[in-house]
């Protein structure tokens, strides 16, 4: 270090937060020439909107800057600490506000954590333009926004950062800081460094933050793997198992499994096991799994995800990850059918939607003298009792005696079953 300076009070992350939209980092997609979210705010034609995005992506940095640039009065929250009343006075001072020309812009982070009371107080406001609101999410907002907010405002998506997003941010961190341009600062290895914040701009430059101030005394501050890793100690997963990333990410273990490609589904279960998914939940998807796209195929993949169930439920992790991972492999390379999902559904679809047709009187039981009398089991073939122990006979009700719901395919199991279905047909023709 050349000179004994004062370590700074202020984060560096808040430190170079740009304040134009020059210095923002990303997001070309809505900020490149010609856009219409950069349009809307250099034209300062200002709507409501909903920023959703990734952590550390730069919700807050564009509301800052559009609130700089248009010249509104900016009032800033956070989901988690405010409620109704404090709503209610920031509404009051933009009506005061609307006297002397004057926008207020109100910028909630985490919006989707207000309940719906709390998400109802701003409609009329944000109808009325008393306010335009910004609201900032990591969750999907189909879920977490009540469908009257947000036909309200816009919605935009902001995209995790790029490598040549995060490294400008890196060297601006390096040299454009009026701290760290004092010390001799190396980073080994920048895209190590991206890796363990998990494209979060916020946690790159806490991290980096951290590492030289741990060099701090040395004549160069040298940023290896090695100083990283005593920092973070863990890769920042992104993963929610509340909220959308957990659909997501089931959703593509689920679609890698069907599509029978075991290193995608390992891959899959590997980030729902890092983010901290139950691993009961994904056993007992792996269960519905089994019996709905490998069915009678292979029909041991139903025995193998119950007993895997059985086995988390018993072991616990971190082991129950190999149990896991056998029973993902071993679903993605069975052979696959859904003939007994399709039939069942099918079924259900018949029974809904005809009528509820009598049950044939040979096929009800006759418990008493009475009900044989008028008829119920009557001329019942009992198949044990014929030549491979079938006989033809009508299962169905007479209304729908053509039916088929069960179409076997060529695959695994399911084509011996096939096989015996074409042998039962020839012993009918038979008869």
């Amino acid at each position: 270090m050349k000179n004994k300076i004062d370590i700074p009070t202020i984060p560096l992350a808040e430190r170079i937060r740009p304040k134009t939209l020059e210095e923002f980092q990303g997001q070309k997609h809505l900020l490149g020439e010609g856009k219409s979210f950069r349009g809307m705010i250099e034209n300062d034609v200002l709507s409501s909107v909903i920023l959703w995005g990734p952590p550390g992506t730069g919700k807050t940095t564009l509301a800052r800057i559009i609130s700089e640039k248009t010249k509104s009065e900016f009032f800033q929250v956070n989901a988690v600490s405010s409620g109704v009343r404090e709503l209610r006075n920031i509404i009051e001072q933009a009506k005061e506000n609307l006297n002397y020309n004057k926008r207020t812009i109100l910028f909630i982070d985490e919006i989707h954590r207000y309940n719906k009371a709390q998400q109802d107080a701003l409609l009329s406001s944000v109808e009325r333009g008393e306010i335009i609101l910004f609201g900032a999410t990591t969750e999907n907002p189909s879920f977490e926004i009540i469908p009257a907010l947000r036909s309200r405002v816009r919605i935009f998506i902001l995209e995790t950062l790029s490598k040549m997003d995060l490294q400008n941010i890196l060297n601006y961190a390096l040299v454009g800081d009026e701290f760290n341009k004092l010390l001799d600062i190396k980073v080994v290895d920048s895209e190590f460094l991206f890796y363990v914040s998990g494209g979060d701009a916020r946690i790159l430059l806490n991290v980096l933050e951290a590492a030289i101030y741990q060099e701090l005394g040395k004549s160069e501050i040298i940023i290896t793997n090695e100083v990283i890793e005593n920092i973070v100690q863990k890769k920042n997963v992104i993963y929610d198992k509340a909220g959308e990333e957990h659909y997501n990410v089931i959703s593509a273990f689920i679609k890698s499994l069907r599509g029978s490609d075991p290193d995608a589904a390992v891959y899959w279960l590997a980030r729902m096991l890092e983010g901290g998914e139950d691993p009961l939940f994904i056993a007992r998807r792996m269960v519905v799994f089994a019996s709905e796209d490998i069915g009678n195929a292979t029909p041991n993949a139903l025995v193998l995800a119950e007993a895997t169930f059985s086995a988390v439920d018993k072991i616990g992790m971190p082991e129950s990850r190999i149990i896991l991972s056998q029973c993902a492999t071993y679903l993605a390379s069975a052979p696959k059918s859904n003939s007994s999902y399709l039939a069942i559904d099918s079924a259900l679809k018949d029974v809904r939607d005809l009528p509820a047709f009598p049950v044939p009187l040979y096929l009800r039981n006759a418990p008493t003298k009475f009900m044989k009398e008028i008829g119920y089991s009557h001329n019942y073939k009992y198949p044990h009792d014929f030549e491979n122990h079938f006989v033809e006979e009508k299962y169905l009700p007479e209304n729908i005696q053509n039916k088929q719901y069960y179409y076997p395919t060529e695959n695994g199991n399911e084509k011996t079953i096939k096989d015996r279905l074409k042998l039962l047909w020839k012993n009918i023709k038979k008869y």
